[in-house]
């Protein structure tokens, strides 16, 4: 990356990611504050963060294919205006309602910031560089996710929760005119139409989903209207799958995932991010509720983590540039299930040292991982495609953080009741008991964790071969990526 068009093209990127990570982070820190200060329910407030989850993954694959079709700087930087726009209406919300609606108008900005922002950088970065580029926007959001506690707490408790909205402003307005100047124009676009059926379906069948999914934590679904609305999702989703296979111009050229490296990577980002999300959901009960530490001593217990991310990408994104990524990649799923597996042993008398190394571990692994995967990806697709292929990507990632939440969330509840029962009819009581159900509840649910790192080490390794010498980008066959 010497060319210095093309290191601003990758910083430009990076302060959308910046942007983004740290408006996700803060906004969870602030939940508690925005429902004393609106008189509202938990259920009520955790709106906030569900409707913008939801509006961003159902729209990722739209938005990808849109910015395929007419122009993915076009996409980007009208994302990055709609973000800093809901931005400064969300901290002008004067109620409940409001700020929902406009964190739906936040999360369509940042639907079309994450859709696209992985196909202008393989469109930018030649494949010697990928990785370099791509550890960039991995150290973005490690340090948007660090940085987000910090700033949210100062600026809250300085001037208000309304702050964390209107920071965005700035930033966004410095980010539109850099990505205004910086990114280059696309090319002549194909004249396909959009494919308007498929991406009504796909919508459709990722908000029945996750909708249940998202509301498991905060909200008693029935179980007969919980299966409904998945049965539902599923069905749709067949209904998509089987309409794009016919559909003349198809909104996902579903023939992109005969390439190992495109199916295989995807699919261990699935399962990596819900290990990390399952494994994330958890620590901070563990951490606050039953060690009974400060908020501020949590959150410099997590740091440790994203601060590893941050360290050890550079470094995998350099070496995937040389040499085969999947075996980085893979190092990384087993480096990560490694430091999960250790803190499936927390208790109630674990040292300090030993938490801080386990979330080292966690982020070193998680920080080999991303990077390489990334860039074998995207650069494994042609390039009238990865707006879409960036779109896949950004939407198995959070399909990956939903699944971990709610599959952390169920097994822990389900696993301590049980454990509740067993330890009671031998004669455990009191604190006790309360205590040994929470560890045992931990450990299962950790390793569950574990089991989906693995997961993700087994798909990233089928990913075939993806680097030969000069950094030219290849397929296990030894040809370049295509659709076909």
């Amino acid at each position: 990356m010497r060319n210095k068009k093309t290191v601003m093209v990758v910083l430009v990127i990076a302060i959308g990611t910046f942007m983004s990570s740290l408006d996700s982070s803060v906004v969870n820190l602030v939940s508690p504050i925005i429902k004393d200060d609106f008189g509202v329910s938990v259920s009520t407030v955790a709106w906030i963060v569900t409707a913008y989850l939801l509006v961003v993954s159902s729209l990722l694959l739209t938005f990808g294919r849109i910015s395929d079709l007419y122009g993915r700087k076009r996409v980007y930087l009208t994302g990055f205006v709609i973000f800093t726009v809901g931005s400064l209406l969300c901290g002008l919300s004067g109620n409940i309602v409001a700020l929902i609606l406009c964190r739906v108008i936040q999360a369509l900005g940042a639907a079309m910031l994450y859709a696209t922002g992985s196909a202008i950088i393989t469109n930018a970065v030649p494949a010697s560089s990928r990785g370099k580029a791509f550890s960039i926007s991995a150290i973005a959001v490690a340090f948007g996710l660090c940085a987000g506690p910090v700033i949210g707490g100062f600026l809250t408790s300085l001037l208000g929760w309304q702050s964390i909205f209107f920071i965005n402003v700035p930033i966004g307005i410095f980010g539109i005119v850099m990505a205004s100047l910086q990114i280059p124009e696309d090319g002549k676009k194909n004249s396909e139409p959009f494919d308007k059926v498929g991406s009504l379906l796909i919508f459709i069948a990722l908000v029945l989903i996750l909708l249940p999914l998202s509301m498991l934590e905060n909200y008693h679904l029935g179980l007969p209207v919980f299966i409904s609305l998945i049965a539902g999702g599923i069905l749709t989703a067949g209904l998509f799958l089987t309409y794009e296979s016919k559909c003349r111009y198809p909104m996902l050229n579903l023939n992109l995932f005969q390439s190992r490296i495109f199916a295989a990577g995807n699919a261990a980002a699935f399962f990596l991010y819900m290990a990390q999300f399952i494994m994330a959901f958890l620590a901070p009960f563990y951490l606050e509720n039953f060690r009974e530490f400060s908020a501020l001593k949590t959150g410099m217990l997590y740091l440790p983590l994203p601060l590893a991310t941050i360290m050890i990408a550079p470094v995998s994104g350099m070496i995937s540039d040389r040499f085969d990524s999947r075996y980085i990649s893979t190092a990384g799923t087993t480096v990560m299930a490694g430091g999960i597996f250790l803190m499936s042993f927390l208790n109630k008398d674990t040292s300090i040292i030993y938490i801080i190394a386990s979330m080292i571990l966690t982020g070193f692994g998680f920080g080999m991982f991303q990077t390489p995967n990334n860039s074998a990806i995207m650069g494994s697709v042609p390039p009238q495609y990865r707006g879409i292929a960036s779109g896949t990507l950004a939407t198995m990632r959070n399909l990956g953080m939903v699944m971990g939440v709610a599959a952390s969330g169920a097994l822990f509840s389900t696993n301590q009741s049980k454990a509740f029962i067993n330890l009671a009819s031998k004669g455990l009581s009191n604190s006790a008991l309360k205590d040994q159900a929470f560890v045992s509840a931990l450990h299962t649910t950790f390793m569950a964790a574990v089991v989906a790192s693995l997961v993700a080490m087994v798909a990233s390794l089928a990913k075939g071969k993806v680097k030969t010498e000069e950094g030219k980008v290849k397929t296990e066959e030894g040809k370049a990526g295509t659709a076909g």
